[in-house]
């Protein structure tokens, strides 16, 4: 059963394309043409991109659309193709590509690469089928040069400094400027010498109409006309002859006039003229009675050459106004530049860490003299956060180092008072285990080993007192403040030690008449001053004078009394001085002996008590000493107000 083949798929001809565009279809010769004016498919398919098209409908037995298999001698120069299939005039092309084309017979390709599919037409003459898909063909289209051109110049913009942008906008306006306004006036002085040249003419044509047409009643007479020397005038027939014509220009030449003054008449129009300078006319065209026309012209040559003395001018003085706007552009640029090339080489020192670095100040009136101010004010606050956090780190580090001190302090501080504890609550125990085993009889005996037990339970019993006093002054508890005349404590406190040492040589010197008044607790500052005497008669020898002296002085700015307690002993060392306020801490013994006056004799918390009870009344205390040349403890304590 022979299956019928579908009909062939139209081809777009160049006919077609003419049709597209608006043209007139043209036939082309020697190919059959249908009633409706289209040209007759002979066949063949084209190569590379099938034209959409409405797929035929496939018969029983005949193609399917998209099926490109080949039965038998089927898919020849005369069938047609299914959607999808490629054939040639003398076989099926495959694979071709866009602007590529395998011809059995009837392609070619022309010469703009252009491929072309189809059979060949009675007289040699082959049809195409354009197949274009490259940009700016019949395809989809590429960018334009405009877009192209566009992007290129917002590049070069992007790569252009702000200087140079400045003073190219400013050129390009002026020279717009200065372009227009040229153009402005060459046009304004042409049409007034325009208009010049045409009441010239009115003028001239009125004159010689007065003389030609008298001479046009007189059969058969000679016309003459006469016009000015810089004119040009003429008289024809109505048939176009010339009756007369009056010039006095010779080799400048003569107006190109048309033949046909028609819709000319009675209004100026500029022409052409012959001749080797080529000049522009002004011509007016007059009718004449019997059909003849007089025409008037006046040449133009000055009217150019005035106008282009104009344009010379003005182009000079153009050139000369952007030559010297560039330079005072530029000058001005760079004057203008330079805060923010100061502000640019600050920018980059702050980048590589120097926030110290500030832009000079500039006129607050001027946008580069705010962005100054602004950037200014905004690295204060930079370098404010810095020192801030700077500042808090520091603290940190010194409240971790504070912590660890503190607590490196309480360890030892509790290892020592338990040592001290530990030591009397021993010999406590060890007296009261030597009475139980009864080695002790007489009476006398067990009098003196009661008294050592009392004398170490009051040591232990003072010791625990300093701490407990050491433990509220850590607590900052305020003390009970009273004024307190210091000059009276330190004579009190002299007079006790002497009476405590009379071996020593204990004297009370004060310089300056000033009311040595303190506010502060009477009872603790005795304690300072005890404290300090007793450490000077404890470990220095027997017979070293000690001075107690009392004068004004200051501390941090203000008044105070210097009290100090100075002996002739044998010093301390560096490392000594640097420690002796620290609890617990005992000078080597060979220093100075120790009596049993001293009731913190061996403790280690004389000076540590001294120093937190200054320290309680806002003053301070430091040691002067050198080996070998005594010892001089000062305390500063603020003397009280009015």
């Amino acid at each position: 059963m022979s299956a019928s083949a579908p009909p062939p798929v139209p081809r777009r001809t160049p006919a077609d394309d003419h049709a597209r565009n608006g043209d007139d279809p043209a036939p082309q010769p020697g190919r059959p043409q249908h009633a409706d004016g289209s040209a007759e498919s002979s066949g063949g398919g084209s190569a590379g991109e099938a034209r959409p098209c409405k797929a035929p409908r496939a018969e029983a037995g005949g193609r399917q659309p998209g099926d490109t298999s080949r039965r038998g001698g089927e898919a020849s120069g005369g069938n047609g193709a299914a959607p999808g299939e490629s054939v040639g005039s003398g076989g099926v092309a495959s694979g071709a590509s866009a602007g590529e084309a395998r011809q059995g017979g009837g392609g070619a390709t022309r010469p703009d690469g252009i491929a072309q599919v189809g059979g060949a037409l009675p007289g040699g003459a082959g049809y195409y089928e354009p197949v274009r898909t490259a940009p700016g063909g019949y395809g989809e289209a590429g960018p334009g040069w405009a877009a192209r051109l566009g992007d290129r110049l917002r590049r070069l913009a992007a790569r252009t400094s702000l200087r140079v942008k400045l003073v190219a906008g400013m050129l390009v306006l002026v020279t717009l400027g200065l372009t227009v306004m040229s153009v402005a006036s060459v046009w304004v002085l042409r049409e007034y010498l325009i208009g010049r040249a045409d009441v010239q003419l009115n003028a001239a044509v009125e004159q010689a109409i007065g003389q030609v047409v008298p001479q046009l009643r007189r059969p058969a007479a000679d016309i003459g006309i006469r016009v000015p020397s810089e004119m040009y005038a003429q008289v024809r027939s109505a048939d176009g002859e010339i009756l007369d014509e009056e010039t006095a220009f010779g080799e400048r030449g003569t107006p190109r006039l048309p033949a046909n003054l028609d819709g000319r008449m009675n209004r100026p129009f500029t022409v052409r003229g012959y001749g080797g300078s080529g000049a522009s006319w002004r011509v007016l065209a007059e009718p004449l009675p019997g059909g003849s026309i007089l025409v008037v012209g006046l040449s133009q040559d000055e009217l150019e050459r005035t106008v282009g003395r104009l344009i010379a001018i003005d182009a000079t003085i153009g050139v000369l106004v952007v030559g010297v706007l560039t330079g005072v552009g530029v000058w001005v640029v760079r004057a203008s530049m330079r805060p923010l090339a100061a502000i640019e080489q600050t920018a980059g020192a702050i980048a590589a860490g120097d926030l110290s670095r500030r832009v000079a100040d500039a006129d607050p009136g001027t946008e580069v003299g705010r962005l100054g101010s602004a950037l200014n004010t905004m690295l204060a606050q930079i370098e404010a956060a810095f020192r801030a956090r700077a500042e808090s780190e520091a603290a940190a580090r010194r409240s971790e180092e504070l912590a660890r001190r503190s607590e490196e302090r309480m360890r030892r501080f509790v290892a020592d008072a338990g040592h001290e504890l530990r030591t009397p609550l021993t010999a406590i125990r060890g007296f009261a285990e030597f009475y139980r085993q009864g080695a002790v009889r007489s009476p006398e005996e067990v009098d003196r080993l009661i008294g050592r037990i009392e004398d170490t339970a009051s040591r232990m019993g003072l010791l625990v007192e300093d701490l407990l006093l050491l433990a509220r002054l850590d607590r900052q508890r305020p003390l009970e403040r009273r004024p307190v005349d210091l000059l009276a404590v330190a004579a009190d406190s002299v007079q006790e030690t002497r009476m405590v040492a009379p071996d020593r040589q204990i004297e009370l010197s004060v310089s300056g008449e000033v009311a040595f008044q303190v506010s502060g607790d009477e009872a603790r500052l005795r304690q300072v001053l005890g404290n300090l005497l007793t450490n000077a008669v404890t470990h220095t020898p027997p017979g070293t004078p000690v001075e107690v002296r009392l004068r004004p002085g200051a501390l941090r700015g203000a008044p105070a009394a210097v009290l100090e307690v100075a002996d002739e002993g044998p010093g301390l060392t560096r490392e000594q001085a640097e420690r002796v306020f620290e609890r617990f801490y005992r000078v080597d013994p060979a220093r100075g002996t120790q009596t049993r006056s001293n009731r913190h004799a061996g403790t280690g918390l004389g000076l540590a008590i001294v120093a937190a009870l200054v320290g309680a009344h806002d003053g301070t205390v430091e040691v002067d000493s050198e080996p070998g040349q005594g010892a001089v403890f000062r305390v500063l304590l603020p003397l009280a107000q009015d």
